[in-house]
């Protein structure tokens, strides 16, 4: 009985501390600097989206916009980077193991409708799963920019956790596939033709599709179908791997093109929205001014 009540606090535990969310992106191995609340909408914490049918499937929690576009060119080199608590380090939990996609809307529709378009995907390959290769890879992977119609798009990488996908979450709220998804702002200034009509999200994953109820541990895993579209045929592809170079640009270098950054606070404390507090947290413990350092749970603390 001990072991028993052991074992469900410790699954309970690592749940938690193995979640994941966007720190940020890399164009052609430059690392744009930090972009959570900057260019990535940031959900208010690295918490994943259960329900299959909630709107912030879409982008997540928080779905707004945020202040900085990033420019981009068909062809360009695109890395996001994934992070628990520390960058490059504690990026998932080994057991969320699963596939990654990335899909791409144009900003107007706010995500809303049939707008997604797959640009890539990786599921179970050569033994490992994506997640774990992400992993090692300290949390990054790629895309190409396709050729597409200038204009500002969200580009939406997303990672399946099927650790606990053996039964649907509407039969055990407890349990189900976990969604962790973050919507990045990006401008493509060159000239292609027009992304096509795409898939709803919420709407493209159903309960009886295949790849979001999966019992990864007795299944044979090379069965296993990435839930959603094809890949589109434009798409300009992928890969998981560390980007190539390690150049950082500092905050004031962030601005790019006709985007800037808005006017400095003076003001001392995290921001609205900003993390505040938690285990294992090192940065700022209080807010500016109006706002209140709220507890979300034990390792997650925001301003709001």
């Amino acid at each position: 009985m001990k072991f028993t009540v052991f074992v469900g606090i410790f699954a309970a535990l690592v749940g938690v501390q193995g979640h994941t969310r966007i720190w940020g992106v890399w164009i052609n191995g430059v690392d744009q600097g930090n972009g959570m609340d900057r260019y990535v909408r940031s959900p208010p914490s690295d918490v994943p989206i259960k329900d299959i049918k909630s709107a912030a499937v879409a982008c997540n929690v928080n779905n707004r916009p945020v202040p900085k576009t990033l420019q981009v060119k068909a062809g360009d080199t695109v890395t996001f980077e994934w992070f628990h608590t520390t960058r490059g380090q504690n990026i998932i939990a080994p057991s969320h193991k699963g596939p990654v996609v990335v899909y791409i809307a144009p900003t107007s529709t706010n995500g809303a409708g049939n707008v997604w378009v797959k640009l890539y995907q990786e599921g179970y390959r050569n033994g490992s799963w994506a997640v774990e290769k992400i992993i090692n890879t300290r949390g990054q992977h790629s895309i190409k920019i396709p050729n597409i119609a200038a204009g500002r798009y969200l580009i939406r990488p997303e990672l399946f956790a099927l650790h606990e996908a053996d039964v649907p979450y509407t039969r055990n709220p407890n349990r189900g596939i976990q969604l962790y998804m973050n919507c990045i702002q990006f401008e493509v200034v060159t000239r292609g033709p027009a992304l096509p009509a795409g898939v709803a999200l919420p709407g493209a994953y159903k309960y009886t599709s295949p790849g979001i109820v999966f019992d990864i541990y007795t299944s044979s895993l090379s069965n296993y179908s990435i839930p959603g579209p094809a890949v589109w045929s434009g798409s300009a592809g992928g890969s998981i791997a560390i980007a190539r170079t390690s150049t950082r640009i500092t905050t004031n270098q962030l601005s790019i093109g006709r985007v800037v950054d808005p006017p400095p606070t003076s003001e001392p404390g995290a921001q609205k929205y900003q993390q505040c507090g938690g285990n294992s947290w090192k940065g700022a413990t209080t807010c500016a001014s109006n706002l209140t350092c709220t507890k979300v749970n034990d390792y997650y603390s925001q301003c709001l």
